[in-house]
């Protein structure tokens, strides 16, 4: 791997925890965020295994420095290094560049998937920490999905020009 390819995962891992950190509104049980800009980044630039590796160890890292490891660490982990892998995965089968609207679809694919994880996620901690209610895990499911489905929209106008300009540097 690359040097440059190593440095640019590192600074989008520090993205991710900075902006989950800092930058998220926390109301009840949903948040607003924009930590999933460095992982579409990374999964859109450098492909699926490392958007995974971004999504995996920018999570781990806002777990550990928010809630230390737990039982459940690897759920809450999985749904961001899914997503990761995931736009990769697309953005590769799509081909470069991408216009708006197969970015949209990426991106909302992207956000949906991470929904249903955390909410799966939410569920199996809540299980097994015994502080379960239907109203808490699945209350908010609606607002949690209109919420990511806004933000993946917005991430998709903003993407095409950003990835232009970060292509240029990338070479």
């Amino acid at each position: 791997m690359k040097t440059r390819r190593i440095v640019m995962i590192g600074l989008l891992v520090a993205m991710y925890v900075v902006l989950s950190l800092f930058l998220t509104v926390t109301l009840w049980n949903f948040k607003i965020t924009f930590e999933a800009l460095p992982i579409l980044i990374g999964g859109f630039l450098l492909g699926p295994v490392d958007g995974l590796i971004i999504g995996f160890l920018g999570s781990f890292l806002n777990q550990m420095l928010t809630y230390g490891f737990t039982p459940t660490t690897l759920l809450w982990v999985l749904p961001h290094a899914f997503s990761g892998l995931l736009v990769g995965f697309f953005a590769r089968k799509m081909g470069s560049p991408l216009s708006t609207l197969k970015t949209a679809v990426i991106t909302v694919i992207s956000a949906l998937s991470v929904t249903v994880l955390n909410t799966l996620a939410m569920y199996v901690d809540s299980k097994m920490f015994d502080y379960y209610s239907k109203a808490f895990v699945f209350g908010a499911l609606g607002v949690r999905i209109v919420t990511g489905v806004a933000t993946a929209v917005a991430f998709a106008v903003l993407l095409p020009p950003l990835l232009k300009q970060l292509k240029k540097i990338e070479k």
